[in-house]
């Protein structure tokens, strides 16, 4: 049976709190931690006034889990999910006798049945709370086996040793290699897909301004929240007829909480995963993620992804790096998202093809990324 936590899960809002970024008060970091199949790096820089991604990872000796989650509309969802996700894998775990695809399914329904159960208690005093939703990924590695769920464009990208003839390396005979589907409409697939789904609504997907949206809203098709284009009787004028291009009444769901699961074993020619919010992945390829990782050292590798995005923004801006880093949130978010990353090194998907034993053995450790960066940076 997969044991995922011995020690209380309120471990999570109080463990690992101690990075931190002194050239930039909205970026903090963690530099290098041990997991039991290799090491790990998390940086997060903020643009909007409320920080809307949040992330964490949780470490035993039988499992690493890894999220990201990407908010819009506020805060709200993204702080949800990070109390109430790692929760459900470890009890659902507990249950059926190890982690699975069904495992992970169930805890994502009942993440999203939480969610609705808050915003049905909340939603007369907090109408936007019916808003508010987040893109959601999450990484489970037990006994050499992954595990990528996603909702969203939050994206999970694997860097492997070429195995060569036709294929690109990015570097050092390093691929890069996606493990999850964008749920965005602005993808055609997806689009098609959403369109399908409600053949008798012209308006489900329309294009505003030269953006693919669902009801003229929002570009992803998958969440958790959005309460409100899930739900018809949370169809508020006041929330949603005043964003949307097409003033066609919802009469079902636009939107689902269904994650796309990846289920691979890992192998010695697996190196490392990259798991970051689209903030990263509006300024970055795949490949040229996956080749700063593959030539960098360890040790600050996810601040050093954060800052590769930071100067791609500052270039399209037409702006020096030094003067991006002085805006002050929520003016930041004119010119770049909330971004998040964290990298997985996979040491142990080589120890264990050779027989030979993780490399770090009895770790039980979980760390957030803060709530709010500027906070924690303000108050060193």
């Amino acid at each position: 049976m997969l044991e995922l936590c011995r020690k209380p899960l309120m471990c999570f809002f109080s463990c690992g709190l101690g990075g931190g970024n002194y050239d930039d008060e909205l970026l903090w970091d963690l530099e290098l931690k041990p997991h039991t199949a290799g090491e790990y790096s998390i940086a997060v820089v903020q643009a909007n006034s409320s920080l809307e991604d949040q992330a964490q990872v949780f470490t035993s000796p039988f499992a690493t889990l890894v999220g990201v989650y990407d908010g819009h509309g506020g805060p709200e969802a993204s702080r949800f999910i990070t109390n109430h996700l790692f929760s459900f894998i470890h009890m659902f775990s507990a249950e059926d006798g190890g982690l699975s695809e069904q495992v992970i399914k169930k805890a994502f329904s009942a993440t999203e049945e939480e969610f609705l159960r808050m915003v049905k208690q909340s939603w007369i005093s907090q109408p936007h709370i019916a808003s508010v939703g987040s893109c959601c990924i999450l990484g489970a590695i037990s006994n050499d086996v992954l595990y990528v769920a996603n909702l969203g464009d939050s994206r999970a990208v694997l860097g492997r040793k070429a195995f060569g003839g036709n294929e690109v390396s990015c570097g050092h005979n390093v691929v890069a290699e996606r493990l999850s589907t964008d749920h965005n409409v602005g993808v055609e697939e997806v689009r098609k897909e959403v369109e399908a789904l409600h053949p008798d609504d012209d308006y489900v997907v329309v294009n505003a301004n030269g953006v693919w949206r669902i009801k003229g809203i929002i570009q992803v098709s998958r969440s958790i929240g959005d309460v409100y284009l899930k739900k018809p009787e949370f169809d508020n004028k006041s929330i949603m007829f005043q964003q949307c291009v097409s003033p066609v009444p919802l009469k079902r769901a636009v939107m689902t909480a269904e994650p796309s699961i990846l289920t691979r074993k890992l192998k010695a020619e697996d190196l490392f995963l990259i798991f970051a919010s689209d903030g990263l992945w509006e300024q970055l390829t795949d490949k040229e993620a996956v080749e700063i990782v593959s030539r960098s050292p360890r040790k600050g590798i996810a601040k050093r992804l954060v800052r590769a995005a930071l100067e791609a923004v500052a270039k399209k801006k037409e702006m020096r790096y030094k003067d991006l880093k002085k805006i002050e949130k929520g003016v930041r978010r004119h010119f770049h998202d909330d971004i998040t990353v964290i990298v997985i090194y996979l040491d142990h998907s080589q120890n264990s093809v050779n027989g030979s034993r993780p490399r770090h053995q009895g770790i039980y450790d979980s760390v957030n990324a803060p709530v709010d960066i500027y906070s924690i940076n303000a108050d060193r």
